[in-house]
């Protein structure tokens, strides 16, 4: 019998029919958007990727030649959260993260970054980060709540779960207090604007993400309003100016050989997307992270 056509592949990720928590590479989904300050609706993100995923199975990668079915990859369905308590959610998504060696999560919002960096540390201490945002997301509190998806990088800076100066955020581009940028800035951390990737281009950004990087074990976390809001508009705080998608793929393809231990992408809401646009642009990134292990 021939292969189904994408329409009708199963809405896992990829089609993935492996479910076994086993598995060397797990993919999660990760339902939350309480601690959203803007426009809520990820919480339905991890859905609208899994389907937008199907429109990546029918060949390898154009560049690497790859396909990551071969990986032992699982799609291990959605993680537990505890409705409407937002310091619950993050310590269930922790402990349900400490079980896997190297987890890939389709969220959510942006706070789902700092319960997966605390389960990692545990395991491997504090590790590399490559952080593509509009934001830099390094407040102590939104809004008087210190847990929110804006405070993850103060947090996992203060914790010891990154070493900053092994952490670059490409895209930055929105609004942000003096007193933020230089707190984060003066950590160590280099800040590549989405002005300074349309300037210098896709090549050398990811000679600069290699420089800082270098090999320590690094995770990536991908916050899909790191692309222009006319790549992507199904987010919750969209900000002009920001990367093409094509840049974001270019950048990430230059990143082959980097010793990845995790990933996530985040912040899609796709009530605020007509078109699957959103969805197909985020289910790409992790497609194109996966190609890279499968590469590796």
């Amino acid at each position: 019998m021939s292969e189904p056509p994408t329409f009708a592949v199963p809405p896992t990720f990829l089609g993935l029919a492996n479910r076994d928590p086993g598995a060397a590479i797990c993919l999660t989904g990760i339902p939350l958007d309480i601690g959203t300050t803007n426009r809520p609706g990820a919480r339905f993100g991890p859905m609208a990727i899994r389907q937008a995923s199907r429109m990546l199975v029918d060949g390898h990668h154009p560049l690497h030649r790859t396909d990551p079915l071969r990986l032992p990859l699982a799609d291990i369905g959605d993680f537990a959260i505890a409705l409407g308590d937002l310091p619950k959610s993050l310590a269930a998504i922790e402990e349900q993260a400490s079980r896997f060696d190297h987890l890939i999560a389709l969220g959510g919002e942006h706070a789902i970054t700092l319960p997966l960096l605390r389960a990692l540390a545990k395991k491997r201490g504090p590790v590399a980060l490559v952080h593509f945002d509009s934001h830099v997301d390094a407040w102590p509190e939104n809004f008087g709540q210190s847990c929110a998806h804006g405070t993850v990088f103060f947090h996992a800076i203060e914790e010891g779960l990154v070493e900053p100066r092994r952490m670059v955020q490409i895209g930055i581009r929105a609004p942000v207090a003096p007193d933020i940028y230089d707190w984060i800035s003066g950590r160590g951390v280099a800040i590549v604007s989405a002005q300074d990737v349309h300037e210098t281009g896709p090549a050398e950004t990811a000679r600069r993400i290699r420089e800082v990087v270098g090999e320590a074990p690094v995770y990536l976390t991908f916050d899909i309003d790191a692309l222009d809001p006319a790549f992507a508009p199904g987010t919750g705080t969209p900000e002009i100016g920001g990367l093409a998608s094509w840049q974001a793929q270019a950048i990430i393809r230059r990143l082959l050989g980097l010793n990845f231990v995790g990933m996530d992408v985040v912040e899609v809401a796709p009530a605020y997307d007509v078109a699957e646009i959103t969805a197909l642009a985020a289910a790409t990134m992790a497609w194109e992270y996966l190609c890279l292990l499968a590469d590796a």
